[in-house]
């Protein structure tokens, strides 16, 4: 049964918000991280990043990957936000007028980082990426049953 520590879903957290995906390594308890080559199709890996996919490809079993949410559950946490700690009703407005147009996720962050949620949000965003990593932890352990 595979498990992290609260340290480590913090780290992975914090990794999968920067648009990193990451990789923890099950034999050696540790956590490896690399952009996201859905978000940076330009970029080199550098020969670290390349000895743990060669390392990930012969040893699939002794990796679990941690992917970030996807658009669809990005855009649900958002407006779940709005609904659940925005009191005032012309930002709630704004906010949710935001989240209905192209680009919502640059409306809606633009709009929070400007209002005194932002602390809140980031907070809020956070503890939300910590569910979703501990739901992959679980994913991964139901997988291998």
């Amino acid at each position: 049964m595979f498990s992290l520590t609260e340290k480590e879903v913090e780290s992975i957290s914090t990794q999968l918000l920067k648009g990193n995906v990451c990789f923890y390594q099950i034999d050696k308890k540790k956590i490896h991280h690399m952009p996201d080559d859905e978000d940076y199709f330009n970029y080199d890996l550098t020969e670290e990043e390349e000895d743990i996919l060669d390392e990930i490809e012969d040893n699939p079993d002794n990796f679990a990957e941690f992917t970030k949410m996807e658009p669809a559950q990005e855009h649900q946490m958002m407006q779940d936000f709005v609904d659940r700690k925005i009191k005032e009703k012309n930002l709630a407005e704004d906010l949710v007028n935001a989240l209905s147009k192209p680009k919502a996720s640059t409306g809606f962050k633009f709009l929070i980082d400007e209002s005194k949620y932002k602390n809140e949000w980031l907070e809020y965003r956070l503890s939300k990426y910590h569910d979703w990593v501990k739901e992959q932890v679980d994913s991964f352990n139901y997988s291998e049953d």
